[in-house]
């Protein structure tokens, strides 16, 4: 997967997702909806052939980058959390 800014305000960024892959981008917009100061997080892919997928973070406080960063390394850590786990039980 690629990034690439499209937009960026005070409150909102659009990222461009060359190659993006549904099974981390929906897990990010969930940790990003659970945030309280993000407004809404969207994902649209358009037309498959035609369009690239882009990510929208819109913020109520903050900087919207700042609450991608954030869910993002939310999700890493729980990604490790149950790789560790796994890891414990099976050996």
């Amino acid at each position: 997967m690629e990034f690439k800014l499209v937009e960026k305000k005070k409150d909102l960024i659009k990222i461009e997702i060359e190659d993006s892959d549904e099974t981390l981008i929906y897990p990010l917009i969930h940790e990003l909806l659970q945030d309280k100061n993000v407004k809404d997080a969207r994902y649209s892919t358009g037309h498959p052939q035609l369009d690239k997928a882009v990510l929208t973070v819109v913020v109520k406080d903050g900087k919207p980058q700042a609450a991608l960063k954030k869910a993002a390394k939310s999700l890493a850590n729980q990604f490790l959390e149950a790789r560790q786990l796994i890891e414990k039980q099976l050996g």
